[in-house]
């Protein structure tokens, strides 16, 4: 493993620990690593899972971008879907003596804690994708995920226009910040009180999982006969969604809606009929590299980086989608 090889004194220690709140970019404790070929700084990437194809695409991004700097080392993590697990997961990778961590937390509640303790230790924390609790931390990387729900909030209005209609919301892991944020997004954008023909006639939280979205939407397609447009929080939930319809014969009468956009999911269910529009949902995997050189390099950054978006609708596909200021 990879051990730390320094000594500190006591006045030294109490130092760094009232100064690590106040400051924006933490310096890597010094591990021992040289950011060489041969002893390269270790990056620490704990995943909450890799059950979703998003999340399999951010690992790749981030694996991708860190093999083009030979100085540096990733060790990934999967805490298959499990709180407590990712929780170990960290305490591991930081006794290992990591130079840097970087965390798509699963819940924010239960990650805080480990994040923070590995920060106030020195450690660079970049999280990605979703927050925890606090400022315990370097940097956040990620999309604005209330934009976005936003977004598609406000398409779907458009789409349906001063008649209105029936929609079914999917939502993603509510006890997330982006599930949380899709759904406050799609609210403000649908605006029920100026468009009181939309009815919301079915919500449930899929937890990002496309067996979890064909299930519930076989529940809202027995108990609404009539259903417009769905929009789930992710593409694997659209497209679950589309499958239960398709089994029902009634595909053909409603509009699918997701977020994501990734070239062989969102995209291409777009392209090929299944989904009416996708949104960008930007991995953040080369993002997180770019700046952890920056930190390994003892670079200031800023403590929260958002990243952009763009729609894939059947009318802009073709072209490339459509970016969304």
């Amino acid at each position: 493993m990879f051990r730390r090889s320094w000594l500190l004194s006591a006045s030294t220690l109490f130092v760094l620990g009232a100064l690590a709140p106040l400051s924006a970019c933490k310096k890597a404790a010094s591990s021992g690593h040289a950011g060489t070929k041969e002893d390269p700084f270790v990056i620490g990437m704990s995943q909450c899972n890799l059950g979703e194809p998003w999340r399999v695409q951010m690992n790749e991004d981030l694996k991708n971008a860190a093999a083009k700097h030979p100085e540096l080392k990733v060790v990934f993590k999967d805490a298959q879907n499990d709180s407590l697990t990712q929780r170990t997961q960290v305490e591991e990778l930081v006794n290992q003596g990591i130079d840097l961590l970087v965390i798509s937390p699963k819940e924010a509640a239960p990650l805080t804690k480990p994040v923070a303790e590995a920060y106030k230790k020195g450690i660079p924390v970049i999280v990605l994708d979703r927050a925890v609790e606090g400022d315990q931390f370097t940097t956040f990387i990620g999309g604005d995920n209330k934009k976005i729900g936003r977004e598609a909030g406000k398409w779907v209005a458009k789409l349906l226009g001063a008649a209105g209609g029936n929609v079914v919301e999917l939502e993603g892991l509510m006890t997330s910040t982006p599930g949380q944020d899709r759904h406050a997004g799609f609210l403000e954008g649908l605006d029920l009180a100026k468009n009181t023909g939309i009815k919301i006639v079915f919500t449930a939280d899929m937890q990002w999982l496309e067996p979890n979205a064909r299930k519930e939407m076989a529940s809202a397609l027995a108990t609404n006969p009539k259903i417009d447009v769905v929009y789930a929080h992710n593409d694997p939930g659209a497209h679950g969604a589309y499958l239960a319809a398709k089994e029902a014969g009634r595909e053909a009468t409603i509009k699918f809606v997701g977020i994501d956009a990734l070239p062989h999911e969102g995209v291409k269910y777009v392209k090929d009929s299944l989904l009416h529009a996708t949104f960008t949902y930007p991995t953040g995997g080369a993002e997180a590299i770019d700046v952890a050189l920056k930190l390994l390099k003892k670079e200031q950054v800023q403590k929260k980086i958002v990243l952009g978006t763009k729609s894939w609708t059947r009318e802009n596909v073709a072209k490339g989608g459509e970016e969304i200021p």
